[in-house]
């Protein structure tokens, strides 16, 4: 083989691999995904009916708390909308003028979403000086009043949602951390949930007339019994009437003696159990007759003291 012969077939060689490196070169080109487009409608659909359910929700029970997330779900849908138009755009031909097609299309829309988070964020700052000031007014009473308390976690979720907004959406714009929205929300619901059933749970009490937590009637009947002149208390009931007004019923047994002289220990119960328990309505029976045992008295009066004469009451 000669010298231009050989160089013929170096240069074929070469041409063979510049060939090859551009064959390799363009499989390289990045293809948008088109699976992407799908995903993003999905979580779209699925945001929309929940953005819907809780709007007719906080509507119907006039929940401030559903319609403030309803408004952040909505922002949410605004969010994915733009997130599907940018990949559905990107897929586009890259054509003379747009060499490299609509791909930073999804850029834009990236730079728009953050500008649009750093927005409801400042929104959610001033509405988190609201609710924190309607919660601090409020906290000392709803401890008394359950309407209070009612309100109180009213305003409660409403500011953990605002502080909930907030750091979601610094950690999606610093890290990118998406799941933290979804995350933040459930943990809200759940701590709005425990103090709704809690709320609920009161509630229920106070209308099926439950002995009020802070009274033990045990102890009411011992003390009682030690006021002079009471031979026995029996037939004891306790409720609330309202938050914070609590009301008592009572057989007390004296000895025989005129109606008058009943008076003072009457007053003496009363005074005792205004002071001790907070219980400020009372009715006192007074009588110098055992009652019927199966009728006013509690089975664990019977138990403990079956002659009614000690013990504690149930």
């Amino acid at each position: 083989m000669n010298s231009h012969q050989e160089t013929m077939a170096e240069d074929h060689e070469e041409g063979r691999a510049q060939g090859q490196g551009h064959e390799d070169h363009h499989h390289a080109h990045f293809e948008p995904g088109k699976g992407l487009s799908r995903s993003l409608l999905i979580a779209l659909i699925i945001t929309a009916i929940f953005a819907v359910v809780e709007l007719i929700g906080g509507l119907v029970s006039n929940s401030l708390a559903l319609l403030s997330d309803a408004g952040h779900m909505f922002t949410d849908i605004l969010a994915l909308a733009l997130s599907l138009a940018a990949a559905i755009i990107s897929q586009r031909e890259a054509t003379a003028k747009q060499t490299f097609g609509y791909m930073r299309v999804e850029i834009l829309v990236a730079l728009a979403n953050g500008v649009a988070l750093i927005f409801v964020s400042l929104v959610a700052i001033a509405g988190l000086a609201a609710n924190v000031a309607g919660v601090v007014v409020l906290r000392d009473r709803s401890k008394e009043n359950l309407n209070v308390r009612g309100a109180f976690l009213h305003m409660l979720g409403d500011m953990l949602s605002s502080v909930g907004v907030i750091v979601a959406a610094l950690l999606i714009f610093l890290f990118g951390w998406t799941v933290a929205d979804p995350v933040i929300s459930i943990a809200i619901s759940l701590i709005i949930f425990y103090g709704a059933v809690r709320l609920c749970k009161q509630s229920a009490y106070i209308l099926l007339e439950f002995t009020p937590s802070h009274i033990d009637l045990y102890e009411v009947r011992t003390a009682l019994m030690n006021v002079p002149g009471v031979e026995d208390a029996h037939d004891i009931h306790a409720w609330t009437i309202a938050s914070g007004v609590y009301a008592l019923s009572a057989h007390l047994r004296v000895s025989d003696q005129p109606v008058s002289a009943c008076s003072c220990i009457v007053k003496t119960c009363e005074n005792l159990l205004e002071t001790k328990y907070q219980i400020r309505h009372t009715t006192l029976q007074v009588e110098y007759r055992e009652c019927d045992m199966g009728v006013c008295y509690f089975k664990g009066f019977m138990k403990d003291d079956p002659n009614g004469k000690g013990g504690k009451a149930h």
